[in-house]
């Protein structure tokens, strides 16, 4: 068993509040979850309205499967149309 987790830290350019952000990130975490069998939450900036940082994470049987998967997340919320940037992201992944 593998548990794949990554962090992605996001700035919010176009945002002027903690509610505006909790909107953007309630969006990018549903769509997320809708997509991708992985669990997501907000782990760290809470207080900051331009800035966010995600956890994310999966469990596969091929570290290489799970390394894909948060890739292709990290992706998704690239591409999609959220209003942030990924400031940087990180994956890991651990062998059980």
């Amino acid at each position: 068993m593998n548990v794949g987790v990554a962090k992605i830290r996001l700035r919010l350019p176009e945002n002027l509040s903690l509610k505006g952000k909790r909107q953007v990130l309630k969006s990018i975490i549903s769509r997320v979850e809708g997509k991708f069998t992985v669990s997501i939450a907000e782990v760290d900036d809470h207080n900051r309205w331009q800035l966010a940082t995600l956890g994310i994470s999966c469990v596969s049987n091929d570290q290489r499967h799970a390394n894909e998967i948060l890739s292709k997340v990290a992706d998704f919320i690239v591409k999609g149309r959220f209003e942030v940037e990924i400031l940087n992201y990180e994956i890991e992944i651990l062998p059980f």
